[in-house]
C-alpha cells in the first residue's frame, strides 16, 4: 500500500501544509493549518469511484489508465513546525 505524508510548515507569512512539493493555501495560524492537514488526510483514504484518468507526463506524453476507487494510499501528518504555540 502507498503511503503519503502531509507536512505542516511555515508559509506565506503564516502556516500551510504541503504535501511532495504543492503547498495549500496559508493559514493564520498553525492549528487551522494542522487541523486543515489532518482532514486532507483522512479525505486522501477514503474509498470513492472507479475512474478511467488521463494525464500528461513531463514529455509531454499523454497517459490514459483506469484508477481502483478502492486502492487508497495511506495517509499521515507531521508537524514540522518548531514552538508554534
Amino acid at each position: 500500500m502507498d503511503r503519503v505524508t502531509y507536512h505542516v510548515v511555515t508559509h506565506d507569512e503564516g502556516f500551510a501544509y504541503r504535501l511532495g512539493d504543492v503547498y495549500s493555501e496559508p493559514f493564520p495560524t498553525h492549528d487551522e493549518a494542522l487541523s486543515a492537514a489532518r482532514a486532507a488526510a483522512s479525505a486522501q483514504q477514503l474509498s470513492g469511484s472507479d475512474a478511467e484518468i488521463s494525464w500528461q507526463d513531463a514529455n509531454g506524453d499523454w497517459k490514459f489508465e483506469h484508477a481502483d476507487g478502492a486502492d487508497r494510499p495511506m495517509a499521515s501528518v507531521v508537524d514540522d513546525v518548531e514552538d508554534a504555540r
